[in-house]
C-alpha cells in the first residue's frame, strides 16, 4: 500500500491507493481528455514509482498530456526527460520525435521570435540521423523543409525591409545569406533576383568611384543566378537588372576614363 494525497472524487487517486491503481486512475482522466487533471495524476504516480515500469509509463504519458492540452513547452521538456531517463525503451523513438513535434507546434509566423523553429528543427535532424528508416522520416523531413522556408522568408523580408529603408547595401547581405543558409527553398532564387537590382540600385546612388565595383556585384550575382536557377521563374527580372548593370559598369569606366 502506498500513500497519496487525497483528492475528492473516486476517478482520482485516494490515500491507500496501490501504485497499480493510481496508474489506473491515471490512465482513466487520459483517455477521457481530461489532459491536465492526467498530468497532475501521473505526476503523483511518478513521484511514487520512480524506477518501476508504471513509473516509466507514467513519464510516458505524462509528456502526452502535456502535448494534447498544448502546453507544448512543458510536453517537450517531459518528451526530453523521457529519453534521457530511459535511453533504451521501445518509446524513446516516438519520445524523440513528440520533443521535436512540441517545438513545431510552438514555432510562430516568420516575423516573430524563431527560437523554437531553430529548436524544432535540431531535434528533427537528431531524430532523423538516430533513425533514418523510421515511418516517420518522410515527415519529419517535410517538417524541417517547412520551417526552413519560414526562416529563409524571415530574412528574405528583412531584407525587403532594408530595400524599401535605400539600405540597399545592408539588402544584398541579407538577400545573400538567404541564399547561402537556404538555397533549397523557394526565397532563395526570388533573393538572388533581388540581390541583382539591391547591387545596380546601391551603385545607381554611389559616388562615382564607387560605382563600378558595386556594378559589379550585381553582374556576379547573376553570373550566380543563371548557375542556380537557369530557368527561375524571375530570370527576366534578373536579365533586366543585369543590363541594367552593364550599362552602368561601361559608364562609369567610360566616365573614370573620361576625368583620366
Amino acid at each position: 500500500m502506498v500513500w497519496i494525497a487525497a483528492c475528492g472524487t473516486k476517478s482520482q487517486i485516494r490515500p491507500g491507493d496501490t501504485l497499480e491503481v493510481a496508474f489506473e486512475k491515471s490512465m482513466a482522466l487520459y483517455e477521457r481528455e481530461r489532459y491536465r487533471e492526467a498530468a497532475n495524476a501521473f505526476e503523483i504516480v511518478i513521484s511514487i514509482g520512480r524506477g518501476t515500469d508504471i513509473g516509466q509509463d507514467a513519464q510516458f504519458y505524462l509528456a502526452q498530456s502535456y502535448f494534447k492540452n498544448r502546453d507544448f513547452l512543458i510536453a517537450a521538456s517531459e518528451f526530453q526527460r523521457y529519453s534521457n531517463f530511459y535511453p533504451r525503451s521501445e518509446r524513446k523513438q516516438e519520445a524523440d520525435f513528440m520533443e521535436a513535434l512540441s517545438y513545431y507546434r510552438l514555432s510562430p509566423r516568420y516575423n516573430l521570435d524563431q527560437t523554437d523553429t531553430y529548436n524544432a528543427i535540431e531535434r528533427f535532424q537528431l531524430y532523423l540521423s538516430r533513425f533514418p528508416n523510421s515511418e516517420r522520416a518522410t515527415e519529419a523531413a517535410a517538417m524541417i523543409d517547412e520551417m526552413r522556408s519560414k526562416l529563409a522568408r524571415k530574412n528574405f523580408e528583412a531584407a525587403e525591409q532594408y530595400m524599401r529603408l535605400r539600405y540597399y547595401s545592408a539588402a544584398a547581405i541579407y538577400y545573400g545569406l538567404t541564399i547561402e543558409r537556404f538555397p533549397e527553398t523557394t526565397w532563395a532564387e526570388a533573393s538572388l533576383a533581388n540581390q541583382i537590382r539591391a547591387y545596380v540600385i546601391f551603385a545607381d546612388n554611389s559616388v562615382r568611384a564607387r560605382q563600378a565595383e558595386r556594378y559589379q556585384k550585381a553582374i556576379e550575382s547573376y553570373e550566380s543566378y543563371l548557375q542556380l536557377f537557369p530557368r527561375g521563374e524571375n530570370r527576366s527580372r534578373a536579365e533586366a537588372y543585369y543590363d541594367r548593370a552593364v550599362a552602368g559598369l561601361r559608364a562609369s569606366q567610360t566616365a573614370s576614363g573620361d576625368e583620366s
